[in-house]
């Protein structure tokens, strides 16, 4: 009968050690699927980051241009390439009628492209009229896929 009684007392016991922890091949496996779970939603996620990088460049090539057309309508010319985007901000020398010049500027700021980098302006621009571009994610001219060009042409 004690024997009987010690085997129940041993096996509960063994079962009981067997519950308080993981071993290290179940934490092994563990690690490997949270591992791969992140790898794919990286994957995901990551190109969508890219194309809204290049959605915002665009956004604010687009305010840009506005406000470079508004500045041709006031001073019947757009800046020159020397004179830039900074004429947006501040009223350029050799301005031929500077009361035309809008009090305030045409934009509050100059925006950075969303990899910090200054926007570009130059004119005459590739079809006439001027640029506003960013060079990409590289920040260098040219380019492709994620380092390509953003800008105003069409």
């Amino acid at each position: 009968m004690q024997s009987i009684r010690h085997r129940q007392r041993s096996c509960s016991l063994s079962s009981q050690a067997r519950m308080r922890g993981f071993t290290l091949v179940e934490l092994m496996v563990v690690i490997v699927i949270i591992g791969l779970l992140a790898t794919v939603v990286m994957i995901n996620v990551m190109p969508s980051q890219d194309r809204a990088m290049v959605e915002k460049a665009r956004a604010d090539v687009a305010v840009l241009e506005q406000a470079l057309e508004t500045y041709r309508l006031d001073n019947l010319s757009y800046p020159s390439t020397e004179q830039g985007l900074q004429a947006l901000l501040n009223a350029p020398s050799g301005l031929t009628r500077p009361e035309r010049y809008r009090q305030g500027g045409y934009i509050r700021r100059l925006p950075e492209d969303p990899w910090g980098h200054a926007y570009q302006y130059r004119r005459p621009g590739r079809s006439g009229g001027f640029d506003v571009y960013s060079f990409g994610a590289d920040g260098a001219e040219g380019g492709d896929a994620d380092n390509a060009d953003v800008g105003n042409w069409r």
